[in-house]
């Protein structure tokens, strides 16, 4: 995963992509600043934790640029956004989720809200990058519910 951020830095630089070029320098500062925090190089697993998180940080500047009727910035977001997913895992669908999130349910069986953790313990490995953990979160408090 690394050795491909490096390698699209490098393309980007050499089709003098400002765009990608900025975006991917972000993301490696991130994860240098990840690395540095956990004094340990990441795991695969652990970059994508830190696209998601820059994905994640983005959404909510989008959410704020909307209150200000900003599309200039909705777009120049979006874009970033577009650039970030290359390096995710391929997305779960909505219907692949609940398939996973029901599996977990068969296999917890909760019994009250109390057991959101235990369920989303069993669900997270499977889901973690490859879709929104704020969303199965939602769907999951609504099937205890």
């Amino acid at each position: 995963m690394r050795e491909k951020i490096l390698n699209d830095l490098k393309e980007a630089m050499k089709a003098q992509n400002k765009e990608k070029l900025a975006v991917i320098r972000m993301l490696k500062g991130s994860i240098q600043m990840e690395e540095l925090n956990k004094k340990h190089e990441l795991t695969d697993d652990e970059v994508i934790g830190v696209v998601t998180k820059e994905i994640k940080s983005r959404n909510d500047s989008i959410k704020e640029f909307e209150k200000g009727n900003r599309d200039d910035l909705i777009q120049k977001t979006n874009a970033e956004i577009e650039i970030l997913k290359v390096y995710l895992p391929e997305q779960l669908t909505d219907e692949e989720a609940m398939q996973i999130i029901e599996e977990a349910f068969n296999s917890v069986k909760p019994e009250s809200s109390k057991d959101m953790g235990k369920v989303m313990k069993e669900v997270s490995p499977k889901l973690k990058g490859r879709y929104d953990m704020g969303k199965a979160s939602s769907i999951i408090k609504e099937k205890l519910n």
